[in-house]
């Protein structure tokens, strides 16, 4: 695959940051091995959104794992749609979970996953996953690389 792919608006040209998750625009390209099963990863170690209550910023380690069928998501538009989250106040698991549905709803994967490490406010870590179903038969998963928090132990 050379060039750039029709209908892309974001890729390559000056985007500015969607001021709200809604009007983000996650773009696809075509899958250049549609029928391969393999894994792709997004891992975002600097997601930030906020509190819907407080407004107190939250942060996150993200980690989105899946296996594509015909389409790929197109990674700057997902780093604008994560980026979009900056002023978003949402709970982690609403956070975590409007992402992966978002992205399901853009490629239509085989199989997706994602882990939300998110770190502590209040002293208490929240850990969101979620996945569309069993991986497929065959799949490599990679251990997502991220461990348990422990605090200052």
């Amino acid at each position: 695959m050379s060039g750039t792919s029709p209908g892309l608006t974001q890729l390559g040209q000056a985007t500015a940051l969607p001021s709200d998750p809604a009007e983000a625009v996650l773009e696809v390209v075509p899958n250049p091995h549609p029928g391969s099963l393999y894994l792709v990863r997004f891992t975002a170690p600097e997601f930030t959104s906020l509190c819907p209550i407080t407004g107190q910023p939250d942060f996150a380690h993200l980690v989105i794992d899946y296996a594509p069928d015909a389409a790929l998501v197109e990674s700057k538009s997902l780093k604008l749609f994560l980026g979009s989250f900056r002023n978003h106040g949402s709970f982690h698991e609403d956070c975590t979970l409007a992402i992966a549905k978002r992205v399901v709803a853009a490629t239509a994967p085989t199989w997706l996953r994602i882990a939300g490490y998110w770190y502590p406010r209040g002293g208490i870590p929240i850990d969101v996953f979620w996945q569309t179903g069993p991986a497929p038969a065959g799949l490599w998963l990679p251990d997502p690389g991220v461990p348990s928090y422990r605090g200052r132990g």
